[in-house]
């Protein structure tokens, strides 16, 4: 929105010439961060007054640990306030006109809108479920499809017609269209190395990366703090390779595919580090407020379509590796609960609690400890995705 402001004051006369200065992405990424962490500081809150006051508080499991019973009644649905800044700061910094930035949003309030739903029936109904996982899942993978049918022709075009004329050529192909190179899978560490997909894989990849990213940071969610930072970080990381995706000069000197428009993610990207930041600044221990499924289900999706768009979907599984140790901990344990259970007729774990962090926790870990130690992995995962740079 100002960068158009700027753009037509310039068009208007000479003087106004200085706001040249808003077509450097740099500089609007910066101010995206800065205008996303100061309206989450300053809203922050009356929104958390706003949760207590029509009492959206979350419920605590039974079968939770014995110290999180306290935690009862704190506020939840909080990212409703990170979403508001990552939108409200987009919409001023972002190049509007880019038609990455919007699928990033759409799928990023799509997915905010599911968990949304899930977290209002948990608070309502006083049920710690929520969304019935049948019903989550369906509507995860309904916009997850949309978004990826979109992207699998969007990588390589900068037009939505052109986009529009593709979907129509692959229907009446029969189903039968090539991708270009650079929507091949790319492997880390290799230059110019990638594994063709082909549509329908690529379709299949980009579902599974969107939707499994978004249940991923859900499981991860669970102590004050814990999933926010690792988000903030590996989407800060992800802006970084959006940049270079985004840049002709800078792709083709690190054997990167140049994906004209993926730059602009960056202000994205910078926002929702931004947001992220200030949600942490009252989600820290002990929080203030929760997060909720409205706010771990949007970042999670939003990790995920960012990383399809860069393609960089190993180099997430790598920076977001706590998010994926997490979920399979939860997989593995309820997959060998069920198959013991039949086996034996009596079900038996792997973990003593899953998600990953609740084991630690019942190994005698304070909550700080868990989340702090998770942090810094995060941090050295990040610093072995960003190696990939530079080394391949």
């Amino acid at each position: 929105m100002l960068l158009s402001l700027a753009q037509w004051l310039q068009s208007l006369s000479p003087e106004f010439g200085f706001f040249r200065v808003f077509q450097y992405l740099t500089l609007r990424a910066v101010m995206a961060a800065l205008t996303a962490l100061l309206l989450g500081l300053v809203a922050g809150p009356a929104v958390i007054r706003r949760l207590g006051e029509l009492k959206i508080a979350q419920p605590i499991r039974g079968y939770a640990i014995d110290s999180h019973m306290s935690k009862s009644g704190t506020p939840t649905m909080g990212g409703v306030l990170i979403l508001l800044c990552i939108t409200l700061s987009t919409l001023l910094w972002a190049d509007l006109s880019n038609r990455f930035v919007w699928i990033v949003l759409l799928v990023t309030l799509g997915f905010g809108a599911i968990g949304w739903v899930d977290d209002w029936r948990k608070v309502v109904n006083q049920d710690p479920e929520g969304m019935r996982s049948r019903e989550k899942y369906l509507w995860q993978s309904l916009i997850g499809l949309l978004a990826a049918l979109y992207l699998v022709f969007s990588i390589s075009e900068s037009s939505n017609l052109r986009v529009l004329e593709l979907f129509f050529k692959w229907v009446q192909s029969g189903f039968d269209v090539n991708l270009p190179p650079k929507a091949g899978l790319l492997l880390p560490f290799f230059k110019e190395v990638s594994y063709p997909l082909g549509v329908f894989g690529f379709v299949i990849l980009t579902y599974l990366v969107i939707v499994g990213s978004s249940n991923a940071v859900n499981l991860t969610d669970g102590l004050d703090g814990l999933a926010i930072m690792p988000v903030v970080m590996v989407g800060a990381c992800l802006g970084i390779f959006a940049y270079v995706t985004g840049s002709a000069v800078y792709s083709r000197y690190l054997f990167f595919p140049h994906i004209p428009g993926s730059g602009e993610l960056l202000i994205f990207c910078s926002a929702m580090s931004g947001a992220g930041l200030a949600f942490l600044w009252f989600n820290t221990y002990p929080a203030q407020v929760f997060m909720g499924d409205v706010g771990a289900l949007a970042l999670g999706a939003a990790l995920g379509t960012i990383a399809v768009i860069v393609r960089q979907e190993i180099v997430l599984a790598i920076m977001g590796g706590i998010f994926v140790v997490e979920a399979l901990s939860v997989m593995l344990q309820v997959s060998y609960f069920k198959y013991t259970k039949k086996k034996f007729g009596l079900g038996r774990r792997i973990l003593k609690m899953a998600p990953l962090h609740h084991h630690f926790e019942k190994s005698g870990w304070k909550e700080t400890q868990v989340v702090v130690r998770f942090w810094i992995i995060t941090m050295l995962l990040c610093l072995v995705g960003l190696s990939t740079l530079k080394l391949r």
